[in-house]
């Protein structure tokens, strides 16, 4: 019997594990957007409930700080897990790293947001959801290489 190669031009230029690179480049990337949307509706579920709860009685900085607190607590470990893929660093030295990342988001909220409300005149959830939009580009790069470097399979 003789084997007759089929082999495309396209077949022989490739390298091994080039689509297994790409699928895993594309696979984190949309987790990463799908952690960040879930990030987003979570905090902004957190601070919704919090204005209606509190009224004016605190002040909204307080909550914008409290929200962003619970919501890294609730939301880290799908990025641990699922987004990033940390199998060997203990879960709190990550999480503290997470929440560093997140505090420097948070002072970007906790100055910005009062300045779109109490000086431009933007509700408080608008104001948030501005901010909001350029944090995901930002956040991914220094969570990819600071805060889960090493991305081992769990």
């Amino acid at each position: 019997m003789v084997e007759v190669g089929s082999g495309t031009a396209q077949e022989k230029d490739s390298r091994p594990g080039w689509r297994a690179q790409v699928s895993e480049f594309w696979g984190r990337r949309f987790a990463y957007l799908l952690a960040s949307a879930m990030t987003a509706v979570v905090y902004f579920a957190l601070l919704g409930l919090g204005l209606l709860a509190v009224k004016d009685r605190v002040p909204y900085v307080f909550l914008l700080v409290a929200c962003q607190f619970l919501t890294s607590v609730i939301v880290y470990p799908w990025y641990r897990v699922v987004v990033f893929r940390v199998a060997r660093e203990p879960w709190l030295a990550g999480y503290l790293r997470f929440y560093a990342v997140g505090l420097g988001f948070m002072a970007a909220s906790v100055v910005g947001v009062p300045i779109l409300v109490e000086f431009v005149g933007i509700p408080i959830m608008v104001a948030q959801g501005m901010l909001i939009v350029v944090s995901p580009p930002l956040s991914y790069l220094t969570h990819r290489v600071w805060t889960f470097p090493n991305r081992e399979k769990v």
